[in-house]
């Protein structure tokens, strides 16, 4: 996999070919290939899905289905069924919080982690809330990995749902999926895994993962904004009541009472986001092409890059752990400089990167980091991102010196 030639398909460094893109992990760039498909179906293809007896709508639905059959093939699902399209990730967990929280009652345990993205902690917040059960976490260690046998300390106590993130926005640690699972399946917990980042990089197979859920956030893998893909196993998709109501997701109303359709259609209320998913479906056949593991490797040699590189900048504090278990994230701080600050420094040098808690202000506070700046990469940058990187933190540490504690 070639950075070089891959960069060709993306027309972001055609009209800014001196930008460093280094925040992929708040929403990466586009191919041509993924915004020739969503132009083409509005141009040549569009007609609402599953409601039309005519051949443009007839083609659209064939369409929208061929895509959750991608992505299903994509994540690894046995059956297309067990995909549901929704917004985001963000929602993916609302559905999922919703959907089981006829499962939680009063004294029963939801168990989290310090390291979750708002998105993956907030919903759960809420249904703890709404139902007397007790939220927990699992700690994270110095080192910025999960303290597993804190994991399975609170195990013991038998949560109803486990819900943790594949690898985190923060730090970059790609936690042990398949082990985490099958202990909290053990304990009879459901099991919820946030692939937001993940999904994006690392080769994926959710039916050997042993997870229950797996939400993924499609304009982070290439995707256009507005579809992800949220898989489940079919047979808890098809016990779980929908989350929203209405047109779409019914197999009869009369005005007393509504009988639900089967899984995904439940789940999918009202007119969807289907041109979106042709393009998400285009997306993933792009990193497919790529090849998921070239990918990762990828990343990982562009963190390994930029770990050693940025150690050298003096007064840097680097957040996350060393090893084959960290995907392509890096977030860091001066102390005593605001993360905002260091961005915009970099930006004026055409340098892209995230500042601020990264919806993970849990994680901060116990970090004792109140808001970091972070480069995330994926297979469209080089190693000449990370060094121009490296250049501009040591420009600005002598140009910050007088702040930075």
């Amino acid at each position: 996999m070639d950075p070089q030639v891959l960069r060709k398909d993306f027309p972001i460094f055609e009209a800014h070919p001196e930008l460093v893109f280094l925040d992929s992990a708040a929403s990466s760039q586009k191919p041509r290939a993924v915004l020739e498909a969503l132009t083409r179906f509005y141009a040549t293809r569009y007609a609402n899905v599953h409601r039309g007896g005519y051949a443009l709508s007839e083609a659209a639905t064939e369409a929208y289905e061929d895509a959750r059959k991608t992505l299903a093939r994509f994540l690894g699902a046995r059956d297309p069924r067990e995909v549901v399209f929704v917004r985001n990730a963000t929602e993916g967990v609302n559905l999922l919080a919703h959907a089981l929280g006829g499962r939680v009652d009063p004294g029963d345990t939801i168990l989290v982690t310090e390291m979750e993205h708002h998105a993956n902690l907030v919903p759960w917040q809420q249904l703890a809330a709404h139902t007397g059960a007790q939220l927990k976490a699992v700690p994270v260690t110095e080192e910025g990995r999960l303290d597993l046998e804190a994991f399975d300390r609170l195990l013991a106590e038998g949560p109803k749902i486990v819900a943790f993130s594949h690898m985190s926005n923060v730090l970059g640690t790609v936690n042990p999926v398949a082990e985490l699972a099958k202990k909290a399946r053990a304990a009879g917990a459901v099991v919820v895994v946030d692939g937001a980042q993940a999904a994006p990089h690392l080769p994926l197979n959710v039916a050997e993962l042993g997870a229950d859920f797996y939400v993924t956030s499609g304009h982070k893998m290439l995707g256009p904004t507005g579809a992800s893909a949220l898989w489940g196993r079919l047979e808890l998709w098809q016990e779980l009541p929908p989350f929203l109501t209405g047109g779409g997701m019914i197999e009869e109303v009369t005005l007393e009472e509504s009988r639900f359709a089967e899984p995904p259609a439940r789940f999918e209320a009202g007119t969807p986001p289907f041109a979106e998913a042709v393009a998400l479906a285009e997306a993933a056949r792009y990193l497919e092409n790529a090849g998921r593991e070239a990918v990762f490797a990828h990343d990982q040699a562009l963190v390994r890059r930029a770990l050693a590189k940025l150690k050298e900048v003096p007064g840097l504090k680097l957040l996350g752990p060393e090893g084959p278990d960290r995907g392509g994230v890096v977030s860091f701080y001066f102390p005593g400089l605001h993360a905002h600050d260091l961005a915009t420094f970099l930006a004026e040098r055409g340098i892209a990167v995230r500042s601020g808690h990264h919806c993970a202000q849990p994680l901060h506070r116990k970090l004792g980091a109140p808001a970091t700046t972070r480069a995330s990469f994926y297979l469209y940058n080089t190693e000449d991102d990370v060094d121009r990187l490296a250049e501009a933190l040591i420009e600005a540490r002598r140009f910050f010196d007088a702040w930075i504690a």
